[in-house]
């Protein structure tokens, strides 16, 4: 028998029919899903010291478990000494398997770490059914050694579902585990 994450066999077999129940679908394909999760990092110190970017990827492949590519500015900005084609930041997208055991490697170990948490403000949805969660610290994570971090540096995480609404979105994601704060 093959490998599944824990919160894909969950999705399957609870919140499928949880979410039925909460909105009528008539068919299991109209019940939304999570497709993608993005992390992104930006780092905009990286122009001055290029070895930013590296520890930037280093730190995204240890936290998700795969390759991060380094993201590069569009376009020049005197201001800021940008040029167009630098490296500025780190992005990586998970799917499937790897995208679960994410999702459940933050709700169980890396958001309890974060100092006075009492939930994730639900004002992050877009309006099209995707969520965007802002993290301030890498640290909370446990796969990052502290003592191995020269700069304390956050990330913005995305949830890309096949929801049509922000309250099915919401849904979705409190069934699966995500704990947003109560009004």
């Amino acid at each position: 028998m093959a490998y599944s994450p824990r919160l894909k066999e969950e999705y399957k077999s609870k919140v499928i029919a949880a979410l039925k129940n909460e909105f009528g679908y008539k068919n299991v394909m109209q019940v939304p899903k999570l497709e993608k999760i993005v992390i992104s990092k930006g780092v905009g110190a990286a122009v001055a010291d290029k070895k930013l970017i590296d520890y930037a990827l280093e730190e995204l492949a240890s936290i998700t478990g795969q390759k991060p590519v380094a993201t590069i500015s569009k376009k020049d900005v005197a201001s800021f000494k940008l040029r167009k084609g630098m490296p500025i930041g780190a992005k990586v997208t998970l799917r499937g398997e790897r995208m679960y055991e994410f999702l459940d490697r933050l709700v169980t170990s890396a958001l309890p770490r974060v100092r006075d948490f009492n939930g994730i403000k639900a004002s992050g949805f877009d309006g099209r059914g995707n969520y965007n969660l802002g993290v301030t610290e890498q640290i909370i994570f446990p796969e990052i050694n502290i003592d191995k971090v020269n700069k304390i540096s956050g990330m913005d995480i995305t949830f890309v579902t096949s929801a049509e609404t922000d309250k099915e979105a919401k849904s979705l994601l409190t069934e699966l585990g995500l704990p947003f704060q109560k009004n």
